[in-house]
């Protein structure tokens, strides 16, 4: 029996797998962790850079956390750790990067046995990047491993994940990452269970939201303006887009990042409606809301919660070259009046 000691939430399939490879001797030269942000995808790499590199195991695949080696990973600030992403969430990773990558990787490690490169969001590589990443990945330095991060193995070119061990995470259940809340961080039980359905089952995503108020406050801002505009007219509408969309050149991926936390938000809230016009035995998202859920479903059905829901969800990958503000209001003015 494998000694669980990552202190990761979930996951532990993953854990045991990885443990083994690491006692086995048969570490893989490429792991490719998949599932939404937030589901501990960086930090389950970042736990086994930790125990590929560690000074002083416990054991075989058990970091000590406390060497130089482990504490500069876990701050991704170790030497022999490259870390690669897009400059800002939801934009591009370009094959510069790529390109600046291959020269580290071809270097000696500098003081650990390996050489490990952490590629995060590598589902915003563009088609250059990726492709100048096989060559890494089909002709690997024994000395390098690549742990690579993205939601969807199937947003990658194909060539990649064939060339990875592939994770694939999936959310925890809302009450086993609320009773850990409790017991971890000391919190009510009520505040716990909000915090995991408004996280999804996220463990990475229920931390910021419990050690970062503001983005409680923020989604509590958004689900009550779309509350708002549900009894708002049209020329309402047009005018809350305006004020809260409107982007100058200067300000345009600041705008971007709103409308996308916005999104998401909204998102939740639709896909709330959509499980109780359906009637689905799931648990809501948000919990603090399900009054208004109730209220709201009573006036609409399955059809249009569906329809709301899925305009959404194809609204968010085109956030990089669309008209913020039009995109914005194209998705307000279909939402239903409700008095």
């Amino acid at each position: 029996m494998l000694d669980m000691v990552w202190d990761l939430i979930g996951h532990s399939w993953a854990e045991k797998m990885l443990q083994q490879h690491i006692i086995s001797g048969q570490v893989r030269h490429a792991y490719l962790f998949t599932g939404p942000g937030g589901v501990g995808r960086r930090s389950l790499a970042l736990q086994f850079a930790m125990a590929i590199n560690c000074l002083q195991p416990s054991s075989l695949g058990i970091p000590c956390g406390v060497c130089r080696n482990c504490i500069q990973t876990q701050r991704m600030q170790h030497p022999d750790l490259s870390i690669v992403q897009a400059e800002t969430f939801g934009g591009v990773l370009k094959v510069e990067q790529i390109r600046e990558l291959q020269h580290q990787l071809s270097l000696a490690p500098y003081e650990a046995s390996y050489r490990i490169a952490l590629l995060l969001r590598l589902d915003e590589a563009n088609d250059n990047a990726q492709n100048a990443l096989l060559k890494t990945l089909e002709e690997p330095n024994e000395k390098v491993i690549l742990l690579l991060t993205a939601d969807l193995a199937e947003n990658l070119l194909p060539t990649i994940p064939s060339r990875c061990e592939v994770l694939r995470l999936r959310p925890v259940s809302g009450n086993e990452l609320a009773a850990t809340l409790v017991k971890r961080e000391n919190i009510s039980p009520e505040k716990a269970q909000l915090i995991a359905h408004v996280a999804g089952g996220r463990p990475g995503f229920a931390y910021h939201l419990l050690h970062e108020p503001e983005l409680l406050e923020r989604r509590q801002c958004w689900i009550e303006d779309l509350l708002t505009m549900l009894k708002a007219n049209r020329r309402q509408r047009f005018a809350y887009c305006e004020s809260k969309f409107y982007s100058r050149i200067d300000d345009r991926n600041e705008i971007k990042e709103k409308l996308r936390e916005a999104l998401g938000h909204w998102l939740s809230f639709w896909r709330d409606m959509l499980l109780t016009t359906s009637r689905a035995e799931i648990p809501l998202t948000n919990l603090d809301f399900t009054s208004q859920v109730s209220q709201i479903a009573n006036q609409m059905n399955l059809e249009m919660a569906c329809y709301l829901t899925q305009r959404i969800e194809s609204s968010l990958p085109r956030l990089s070259n669309a008209n913020l503000r039009l995109l914005a209001e194209s998705l307000v003015l279909e939402w239903p009046h409700i008095s």
